[in-house]
């Protein structure tokens, strides 16, 4: 069985390279002269670490369905989950209307009841519309703010840093920066990252980049107290190497337990144990993205009887095949059985 256990990152801190020494201050110096610097003495950061769910959002017959969120959200805590983030992509937040997204965002904030940090999905490609879900979010009770890079308009990175700058300007909530080039078609660059970081509430980043040198790159020119999160299952144990705090998991959403052991295995430096559930979950990571998220991921619920398998469109319901692999890689890491399955 696996076990959770309480680390935080900062523990493993004396196991890296000491910040006095000579190959880390060449590093840091290089990244610095391209990007420039932070001051660190003046800003103080809560770090955000370990395994955080992007919920899904339960549907039945075109309507969200209130009580299986509350359930999924009470589930996902008691299963040891490290926080939660409504109305992000996985919870279908460019489909939901103004009313669901702050409806949902309540609802998990009133459910969680302060058991465990709620990052609530603030992002849009207006960043008028940005500021007043982060306000919202705020008024609402969530601890930070996931906002994303404005997708469709293609901004400059100037265009990046002064939406970012926008919406800390006029919320009192953390951000944590959401950089997704593969939905957003832009991709923040380290530098500036840098410069959004000098502002006291740009707290940390969800990067779904795919590159791993980003966390290291970003770690070096911001420091150690700037929150890395990945948004790659398939990389999350590979990006805490690379300097990362934690994940933002789409299969958390159905494997809430393992994706947090692995998580806190390696906080506690047990390197083996975090490879080993690596590769139990490797499969299902994969299958979970065989279409587009989070349409497998909402089958793989409906089997587990959290949600219906309902999407909205334009997002649609898998294919047969698809649901196979699902399947198959669930009974792998034991969350259904099956028998004499065919793929039909």
């Amino acid at each position: 069985m696996l076990e959770l256990r309480e680390h935080s990152f900062m523990e493993n801190e004396a196991h890296t390279v000491g910040k006095n020494h000579p190959i880390r201050r060449r590093i840091s110096d290089s990244v610095k002269r391209v990007a420039g610097s932070v001051d660190k003495a003046a800003i103080k950061r809560r770090i955000f670490s370990g395994c955080f769910t992007p919920l899904i959002t339960p549907l039945r017959g075109g309507k969200i369905d209130e009580k299986a969120f509350q359930g999924l959200v009470d589930w996902q805590v008691t299963e040891g989950i490290s926080g939660l983030v409504p109305c992000g992509t996985t919870g279908e937040s460019p489909t939901l209307s103004h009313k669901e997204h702050m409806r949902v965002t309540e609802l998990c904030i009133e459910v969680a009841a302060r058991r465990v940090p709620v990052i609530a999905g603030t992002g849009s490609n207006s960043t008028q519309e940005t500021i007043d879900f982060s306000r919202h979010a705020e008024k609402a009770g969530a601890d930070a703010q996931l906002v994303v890079t404005p997708y469709y308009n293609k901004p400059t990175q100037e265009g990046l840093y002064q939406h970012f700058k926008a919406v800390h300007d006029h919320s009192g909530l953390p951000i944590i920066i959401y950089n997704i080039p593969g939905r957003s078609v832009v991709d923040m660059s380290v530098e500036t990252m840098v410069r959004l970081a000098k502002l006291p509430r740009i707290v940390g980043v969800k990067d779904a980049t795919g590159d791993l040198s980003r966390p290291l790159y970003t770690r070096l020119a911001v420091g150690p107290d700037f929150s890395l999160l990945s948004g790659d299952d398939a990389t999350a144990l590979a990006f805490l190497a690379q300097g990362g705090h934690g994940v933002i998991s789409v299969t958390s959403n159905i494997a809430p337990k393992i994706c947090a052991a692995m998580q806190a295995a390696w906080r506690s430096g047990e390197i083996r144990e975090a490879q080993r559930i690596n590769e139990i979950l490797a499969p299902l990571n994969r299958a979970l993205f065989l279409e587009t998220s989070p349409s497998p991921v909402k089958y793989a619920a409906s089997l587990l009887g959290l949600s219906t398998a309902e999407v909205r469109l334009p997002l649609c319901e898998i294919t047969d095949n698809t649901k196979f692999r699902v399947r198959d890689a669930m009974a792998g890491v034991g969350l259904v059985q099956i028998e004499n399955q065919t793929n039909d």
